[in-house]
């Protein structure tokens, strides 16, 4: 007669068969949190939130250019009276004069003489004309307005006519090709003849 089995056999065979399946469950599980592990390291991140934008009224280049500073236009230079008798004068002589305010002016201006004026400043604003105080008993003859040089290129001619008298004023107005800057300002004179032809008492130059 064959013994019956041992229970203590068979609960020994389902504790290891328990056991094989928990370890198998648990490896699988493993392998199951590893997968799951890399796939969430492989998700790509989330885009970074994009700068906000910049307002253009705070931008100082989105001023309107209306508002863009601008530099005040130059001060004309008031110009003084240049007397005559105060320049270097060549083959010119002065004498008392009768025009109004006395004082002096010059005479005896024939061809070929000469009159300098140094250091002469424009300023920023151009001169476009000279006022001339003259008086003359002659007619013909001319003054020419040159720049830093006796034989310069006139920068503007006056031409002399009779006033009606040596001693008999009047302002004449001579149009300049427009003047800036600091200058040696010549005024030369010319006539066909060698005869006297012109007084002068003062210049003025203007805008």
């Amino acid at each position: 007669m064959v013994a019956p089995p041992n229970p203590s056999v068979y609960r020994t065979r389902a504790y290891r068969t328990r056991q094989r399946v928990l370890i198998a469950l648990a490896a699988v599980g493993l392998v199951l949190v590893g997968y799951l592990i890399g796939r969430w390291q492989d998700t790509p991140a989330a885009p970074a939130a994009a700068p906000a934008p910049v307002s253009s009224a705070s931008s100082p280049a989105a001023q309107p250019a209306s508002e863009t500073p601008t530099s005040a236009p130059p001060e004309p230079t008031v110009y003084s009276k240049l007397e005559a008798e105060n320049a270097t004068l060549n083959g010119i002589d002065p004498q008392d004069t009768e025009d109004e305010g006395g004082g002096k002016n010059v005479g005896w201006i024939a061809n070929g003489d000469s009159m300098r004026f140094d250091n002469v400043d424009f300023g920023p604003v151009p001169a476009t004309k000279l006022d001339v105080r003259v008086a003359s008993e002659a007619e013909d003859g001319r003054m020419d307005v040159r720049l830093d040089a006796p034989d310069a290129t006139p920068v503007g001619t006056l031409r002399v006519t009779r006033t009606g008298g040596w001693q008999s004023w009047r302002t004449d107005e001579v149009t300049l090709t427009p003047v800036t800057g600091t200058h040696t300002v010549y005024l030369t004179f010319a006539r066909d003849d060698g005869g006297d032809f012109l007084n002068i008492n003062w210049l003025l130059f203007v805008h």
